[in-house]
């Protein structure tokens, strides 16, 4: 007699997900927000440290595991989270995806853009679907300031500000190159997804300089980078974690009808309330006494600061995930997106001296 198939999860069955790696972000962020979320169980850990893998196995009643090989096999589970060290992310992910398992990769995908092929090929052997956490894409005042972006308050928009500052003597893994350590492969694809977004996915041009200022490692801790769309539009991204002070501000947009600035809660906007009445520069010499521009009494400027709040109703980073494993809906960070993150940050690694 032919054994019989497992039958599949009902669309309302909690998704059964393993944790790989119970760091920061295993353990810190997505058990935290697992704990809440009724959609998901965690059915499996895995982590060389016995007892991190003891706590979760007493907490959550689930199986733990040290051998990563074992952990993928394990039949009940449907999705797998790589939340190990960065230079880990490749080997854990195809495991997982060659095992028959759905994989969801803590940001960076890979370190290198070799890497992040082979888990795509991987991928697309595999029964199970691939999910990379850009979750900062969900972001509210990304997504808030992206609408105003988009909807020409601004007028043609020149340049775009990204920025993450702060001081701090870092002495952990990620301070080390060997493990993927440095800012650039912390918070820099969050920002590079985010600078990706403005430019379209067409970039011209890439100036980059990477410095370390405060951390302990071998790894750079203080990152310039400057990406050029097709259409001229420059995103300016600096993440520190040697400038000592800092800023409460995390973007800054320059149009051609206005501007803004914006930290987390806030967004403060300046825009012309209508088109200024059309005039020639003057070829001739000033007189003397003149000012240097004729006309800008006439602007009129509309101020406003605004709570972060976006228009679009914002799904959830983890409502999305259980929507694309049991619902077969597309992720809203494509692969193709993922990829091109990737392959960004190797071209700024290949010419650092990091």
């Amino acid at each position: 007699m032919a054994a019989k198939k497992k039958a599949s999860p009902a669309k309302s069955a909690p998704v059964r997900i393993g944790i790989i790696g119970l760091g920061r972000a295993g353990w810190g962020m997505q058990t935290s927000d697992l704990r809440k979320n009724p959609n998901f169980e965690i059915a499996a850990v895995c982590d060389i440290d016995e007892k991190r893998v003891e706590a979760a196995k007493m907490e959550f009643g689930c199986a733990g595991y040290a051998d990563y090989r074992q952990f993928v096999k394990d039949p009940n589970l449907e999705l797998v989270s790589v939340a190990t060290r960065s230079c880990d992310h490749a080997k854990h992910a195809i495991a997982a995806l060659n095992a028959g398992k759905s994989v969801m990769i803590e940001k960076p995908m890979a370190m290198r853009l070799s890497e992040a092929d082979r888990i795509l090929a991987a991928a697309e052997k595999s029964p199970g679907k691939l999910i990379v956490r850009h979750n900062r894409r969900f972001d509210p005042d990304f997504v808030h300031i992206k609408e105003i972006v988009d909807s020409g308050k601004l007028g043609d928009v020149a340049r775009i500000k990204l920025y993450r500052h702060q001081y701090q003597r870092r002495d952990d893994w990620q301070t080390i190159k060997e493990f993927g350590g440095g800012q650039l492969l912390n918070w820099g694809p969050h920002l590079i997804d985010h600078a990706l977004q403005f430019l379209g996915y067409s970039v011209k041009r890439i100036f980059a300089r990477l410095n370390r200022v405060a951390a302990v490692g071998d790894a750079e801790d203080d990152v310039k980078v400057m990406l050029e769309g097709q259409s001229g539009l420059v995103v300016d991204i600096e993440i520190s974690g040697g400038d000592a002070i800092g800023g409460e501000n995390t973007y800054k947009v320059v149009g051609t009808k206005g501007g803004l600035t914006a930290n987390r809660k806030e967004i403060r906007l300046k825009y012309l309330k209508r088109k200024p009445r059309p005039i020639q520069a003057d070829r001739g010499t000033p007189p003397w006494g003149a000012g240097f521009g004729r006309g800008g009494g006439e602007l009129e400027w509309a101020e406003e600061t605004i709570a972060v709040g976006p228009k679009r109703k914002i799904k959830g980073f983890w409502d999305c995930v259980y929507d694309t494993i049991r619902r077969g809906e597309p992720f809203p960070v494509s692969l193709q997106e993922a990829r091109e993150v990737v392959r960004v940050t190797d071209l700024i690694l290949r010419g650092s001296g990091f």
